[in-house]
């Protein structure tokens, strides 16, 4: 068959254009070139790969032609030949290898009639641009799996930020350290957007190094419509052209885009992630009711850090004193489990569910709790956040104080102030309807549906009062964290409170 290589090349590029418009999705792969070529010569093509396997071929090429080929194809491979042509049966042959590196893939055409020059032309311009698409192909891949890796890094970094080990997390990059751990402080910008956004606004700020210049932005692993961007405060106006931090460019996200929300935290130490995390969720909430959508936390002082420091550690270290000896694994899933669901515990530290299930049982069964009690669960938080602080200035020899009860701390004047103060906003801001729902749903467990039979209303005003108390006392109480912790210990101070 007679063939003009530059009228059909030009064909061939037309067609693939068309259809690359009309689907862009399009893989104009090896199989779609060899089934065109296989039409412009009238002939059967197969390209077998590095292997000697078939790795796309026309639908009737003979396989068998490939067994008395064998020696040749390895040779090609090899690359002691660049092409060899022979006749196998009633097929003439002509084979050519692509590509300059070994062992290399081979196009084999077999048709009834040897090739012209115009089709050999043709056969070596098509073998050429499949070998670019493959080398495309691979390079895609490579790309993925390094765009794939870098995203298990920072999911891995975060993890070890929020179980306060910076120095874990600096490890973890193999001396290839980001920016954000040789800051001192950092802050936490919690985006609320659309799923499916996230991984472009990730890639719009990724760098060579797969960080986010000085920051880092990590999917969240528990909840699907957020986005974690970890940012040294200093960065948190961005740059004047809007690179660099990505900062000011989340705000011009939520800006323009009214489905999105951000919440922003405190500047805190690195080690202290895991508070900076809860205060951009908590202000993540009161963004949610504000008409800007951006909100900054402006909470009070946490009420670990206002029991009297003595008393308190000496409460806390003999409260978990039966799980101190236990593995980091176990204390890290426990920590983690106050502020996210149990699958998402299991998402960021990459372990089963059944194995954070597991570890929270022998942590239930040595402090004799509950943890699907918010009750429990509070009271264990608290006892981690004392636990946490610094121990206080004194002798070191002194006597230490007696351990106290928590309703002991909890009756303290600055724990009363404090409960005071946080419960301030339900009293005077709404009828007390929110009020009302607020404690029978802690009775209930945090259990909305058990909340709305026992005060005979609906689940759907229920989770409204809960959105309208988040928006008072500027917590968040729909998922799993302080916010709910610091509702239970306000009402136990009231209810125990002269």
């Amino acid at each position: 068959m007679a063939v003009s290589t530059p009228q059909v090349l030009d064909e061939l590029l037309r067609q693939l254009s068309s259809r690359a418009r009309q689907d862009a999705d399009l893989d104009p792969g090896p199989q779609t070139l060899i089934d065109w070529l296989g039409r412009q010569l009238g002939a059967e093509i197969a390209l077998v790969d590095r292997g000697g396997t078939v790795e796309a071929s026309t639908a009737r090429f003979p396989p068998a032609i490939l067994d008395s080929l064998r020696p040749v194809l390895t040779r090609l491979s090899g690359g002691q030949l660049a092409a060899a042509a022979s006749q196998v049966g009633a097929f003439h042959v002509r084979c050519e290898a692509l590509g300059r590196d070994g062992p290399r893939p081979v196009l084999v055409v077999a048709g009834p009639l040897p090739l012209t020059r115009e089709a050999l032309a043709l056969t070596s311009h098509v073998g050429a641009v499949i070998e670019v698409v493959r080398r495309a192909r691979r390079a895609d891949g490579l790309a993925l799996r390094y765009q794939r890796a870098a995203a298990r890094l920072r999911l891995a970094i975060l993890a070890a930020l929020m179980t306060g080990e910076p120095t874990l997390a600096r490890r973890m990059t193999a001396g290839a350290v980001p920016p954000l751990l040789d800051a001192e402080r950092l802050r936490v910008h919690l985006l609320r957007c659309p799923p499916a956004d996230r991984g472009r606004i990730i890639d719009a700020h990724e760098d060579a190094s797969g960080y986010h210049g000085r920051g880092l932005m990590v999917r969240c692993p528990v909840y699907d419509d957020h986005l974690i961007c970890l940012l040294p405060p200093d960065d948190d106006a961005g740059g004047a052209d809007g690179s660099g931090s990505p900062a000011a460019p989340l705000r011009a996200l939520v800006r323009d885009n009214p489905h999105y929300a951000l919440g922003i935290s405190a500047a805190v130490p690195l080690p202290d992630t895991a508070r900076a995390y809860d205060q951009a969720h908590h202000a993540l909430a009161v963004a949610c009711h504000t008409p800007e959508r951006v909100a900054d936390y402006h909470g009070r002082p946490p009420l670990a850090g206002l029991l009297p420091r003595p008393q308190a550690l000496a409460w806390a270290r003999a409260f978990l004193e039966p799980i101190r000896a236990a593995p980091r694994l176990t204390l890290d899933i426990t920590s983690l489990a106050l502020h996210f669901p149990r699958s998402g515990v299991a998402r960021l530290l990459d372990v089963s569910r059944n194995t954070v299930t597991a570890h929270l049982g022998r942590v239930q069964d040595a402090l004799g709790l509950d943890l699907q009690d918010p009750r429990s669960r509070a009271e264990l938080a608290l006892a981690l956040a004392i636990n946490d602080l610094p121990s206080p200035d004194g002798d070191p020899v002194a006597e230490p104080p007696p351990t106290p009860s928590v309703d002991g701390l909890l009756s303290t004047e600055a724990a009363v102030t404090w409960a005071q103060a946080f419960l301030q906003p339900l009293l005077s801001g709404t009828d007390r309807a929110v009020h009302r729902t607020l404690r029978a749903w802690v009775e209930a467990g945090a259990d909305a549906q058990r909340t709305a039979r026992d005060l005979g209303i609906s689940r759907t005003t229920v989770r409204a009062h809960l959105r309208t108390a988040e928006q008072l006392l500027q917590r968040g109480l729909l998922t799993p964290g302080p916010g709910i912790h610091d509702l239970v210990h306000a009402f136990r101070i009231a209810d125990r409170a002269p």
